[in-house]
């Protein structure tokens, strides 16, 4: 089966981000073994080096200067990762951001919207985005 990794920086605290996450886990297990690799706050540097220790296959990197996307278009990306390899990264940096090194390992650095979020509500976003993304290459009626 194929294998999504989020890779992320810090800890979930909030039970209702626990709680959220873990529902779109579930929901992803019907198409991929999905896992989250969380990562301790360091200062950049160091955790840059973490997360580039900690992806692997295809890359993709939430970053504000990165490609902003509809839904359809994250999923043709998402599943064509897919057919590329048998492990998708996708990575959520630190609340100070990422080096130049991780933002060069990116195969794909994706905005979700030029606002702030907090880090942890990004990792539910994210979770629930890629869930979006195989519902509608499977045509399921989530996505409408």
């Amino acid at each position: 089966m194929k294998k999504l990794k989020l890779v992320v920086v810090g800890k979930l605290k909030e039970p209702f981000f626990v709680d959220a996450c873990n529902e779109y886990l579930k929901r992803l297990s019907r198409f991929v073994k999905a896992e989250i690799c969380e990562l301790k706050d360091r200062g950049i540097s160091a955790e840059s080096d973490d997360i580039l220790s900690a992806v692997g296959g295809e890359v993709a990197l939430a970053d504000l200067s990165g490609e902003m996307m509809t839904s359809e278009g994250f999923s043709e990306y998402i599943c064509g990762a897919f057919v590329r390899h048998d492990v998708v990264s996708f990575v959520i940096g630190g609340s100070c951001g990422v080096d130049e090194r991780v933002k060069a390992r990116a195969d794909k650095r994706i905005c979700f919207g030029k606002m702030t979020y907090p880090h942890m509500l990004m990792r539910v976003i994210a979770l629930e985005q890629l869930y979006r993304a195989f519902t509608i290459k499977e045509g399921m009626p989530y996505h409408k």
